[in-house]
């Protein structure tokens, strides 16, 4: 996915980006790929890759969910998917940004000070730990390719506010993993308001 492809494609879903949010973008590939030379960051390095599988596929909640002036906490966010992504396009949404490694931390405030970024804060902390002191405090609960979902129902479920949502992007075996976890989903009280099939394209 080139820049036309990413702006066209967006643009379909009803974003249009500024001048502003495409340097942001290009500045954040560019911090991605000068520190994953120093640390293991991504296998995704090539641009029009990290465009489609990193910054498009991170965008696909917001085609559904409205993150204006929202709160939204992302658990496990490593290299910043999809917190920093979405804080990017929403400006005013309200983020943190909850990771267990340190060093992926200290990348994390190096590119939230690049791309000149207010109200996102990173925390270094397992979510498990994180979740335990703060339920229901926030309005949008992210995590994406993130432990299995047994677990992640549990930390982030805890996290979500009342009439709130946790939006959990997996992979092709997504379907098949909310099957297997319909338990933990009923031991929380929850259910399942719809799964979305996103497929991506070059």
């Amino acid at each position: 996915m080139n820049i036309e492809q990413f702006i066209n494609a967006l643009k379909e879903k009803g974003i249009v980006l500024t001048d502003k949010q495409l340097k942001q973008f290009d500045t954040y590939y560019h911090t991605l790929v000068e520190w994953n030379e120093k640390m293991n960051l991504t296998a995704i390095v090539n641009k029009e890759d990290v465009y489609l599988k990193h910054f498009y596929d991170s965008l696909t909640p917001s085609f559904d969910f409205d993150f204006h002036d929202q709160s939204l906490c992302d658990i496990g966010t490593g290299a910043g998917f999809p917190g920093v992504v979405l804080k990017i396009v929403f400006p005013k949404l309200r983020v943190l940004l909850v990771e267990p490694l340190n060093k992926r931390c200290v990348f994390l405030n190096s590119l939230i000070e690049r791309l000149d970024l207010k109200d996102i804060e990173v925390l270094n902390v397992r979510g498990e730990d994180y979740s335990l002191g703060h339920r229901e405090e926030y309005d949008y609960v992210t995590a994406r390719a993130v432990s299995n979902l047994n677990n992640l129902i549990e930390v982030c479920g805890a996290l979500v506010k009342k009439d709130g949502y946790f939006i959990c992007l997996r992979g092709k075996d997504g379907r098949q993993e909310i099957e297997t976890a319909t338990k933990a989903i009923e031991t929380m009280g929850f259910e399942v308001e719809s799964i979305k099939d996103e497929q991506l394209f070059n």
